[in-house]
């Protein structure tokens, strides 16, 4: 991977919740393993983002942190490529959430969309929470930290980035870094330009291409919903999942006509499935020549056919955890010296810096 930042650069993460399913791949890792070789990439297990809505139990999180990255890396992503890491590793993080926290209005984040939805919808936690409302910062920390050029994204969390690029402009605005920038404005009659350069640059969304991905009861796949796939799930296992998927709800009879784009099987096929194959599904669920199950047979044939190299490939880390460990650790040590760089920038700009200085003088003496 370039040491220097010679290609734009990237951050992304997941929240540990064990292990993954299609949705998360197609939704996310899929465009993540691809991007490697274009960006540079930091990708993180956001285990205190994993906090904001579950920190009454913390009993799984090392566990599920694994699992997510035992997917990642059986998905393709590539430690010799990428940097993989854990938040929590990398305790920087947690210094510029607090720095921003402090400069960051509060209407900012009561504002944000997915704030309002989930306290209307998840009414099983208590998310009156500072940590939770004050999850943005904390993701917007992630993303700084590296000074990522980018953040991919689903439409749901464009509001996210916006949040971040304002927090980026704020403190720019408080704290401009002096020496080798831009100057902002004219000197005074006799004097000299300030030469002034931004901290933070100001990430730009990159939104991710978003496949329609149905769960087997035909909603959007999704584990609340317990309608997933996962990645790791053998062969029968997906084939039987398969013979349970709901279809088009107007082919109620074998010799009923179908029509593949109102049905989740048909879906999955427009995703994982041959060209050849969706001209049989085409052709053959429109003119009723073949049945649902015969279909949902050329869909877990295309499923298994994409999952079996992943779950060859997680056998090596399954067997072996202690080499996915030592990935992190090591993705860990990357992300902390990029981290530790930034935060040099932060403390310098705010006049906090660590190293000692002698007080200057008060002006006019």
């Amino acid at each position: 991977m370039t040491s220097a930042k010679t290609r734009k650069r990237v951050l992304s993460g997941m929240r540990p919740t064990g292990k993954l399913h299609l949705g998360n791949y197609v939704g996310a890792l899929q465009n993540w393993v691809r991007m490697q070789d274009e960006y540079e990439c930091f990708f993180e297990v956001a285990d205190w983002h994993a906090l904001t809505t579950d920190y009454a139990d913390t009993s799984r999180v090392k566990e599920n942190s694994l699992d997510v990255v035992l997917d990642w890396l059986a998905a393709g992503l590539d430690p010799q490529k990428s940097v993989i890491f854990i938040q929590s590793h990398v305790p920087a993080h947690a210094e510029l959430h607090l720095l921003f926290s402090m400069v960051t209005p509060l209407g900012w984040l009561e504002r944000v969309p997915t704030y309002k939805e989930q306290r209307e919808n998840i009414k099983d936690k208590d998310l009156g929470t500072y940590g939770f409302l004050g999850y943005p910062v904390l993701q917007a920390a992630d993303i700084l930290i590296y000074k990522a050029d980018v953040v991919p994204v689903g439409e749901d969390q464009v509001a996210h980035v916006e949040l971040t690029r304002e927090v980026a402009r704020r403190f720019n605005g408080f704290y401009p870094a002096t020496g080798g920038g831009i100057y902002k404005s004219a000197p005074p009659p006799g004097g000299s330009f300030t030469w002034t350069r931004d901290v933070f640059p100001e990430p730009q969304s990159l939104l991710t291409p978003a496949a329609k991905l149905p769960g087997t009861d035909g909603r959007k796949m999704s584990k609340s919903y317990g309608n997933t796939i996962l990645l790791t799930d053998p062969e029968p296992v997906v084939r039987q999942k398969l013979k349970t998927m709901v279809t088009d709800p107007a082919r109620v009879r074998r010799s009923d006509a179908g029509n593949p784009d109102v049905c989740p099987v048909g879906d999955l096929h427009k995703i994982f499935s041959s060209k050849e194959t969706m001209a049989k599904v085409n052709s053959g669920c429109r003119s009723a020549s073949i049945g649902c199950i015969e279909c949902k047979g050329w869909a877990a044939d295309a499923l298994v056919t994409l999952l079996n190299p992943m779950q060859e490939k997680r056998k090596k880390y399954e067997q072996n955890p202690r080499l996915a460990w030592d990935i992190l650790e090591e993705g860990s040590r990357r992300a902390s010296a990029a981290a530790a760089a930034t935060m040099n920038d932060v403390r310098a700009a705010m006049g906090m810096s660590l190293d000692f200085e002698a007080p200057k003088p008060a002006p006019g003496k």
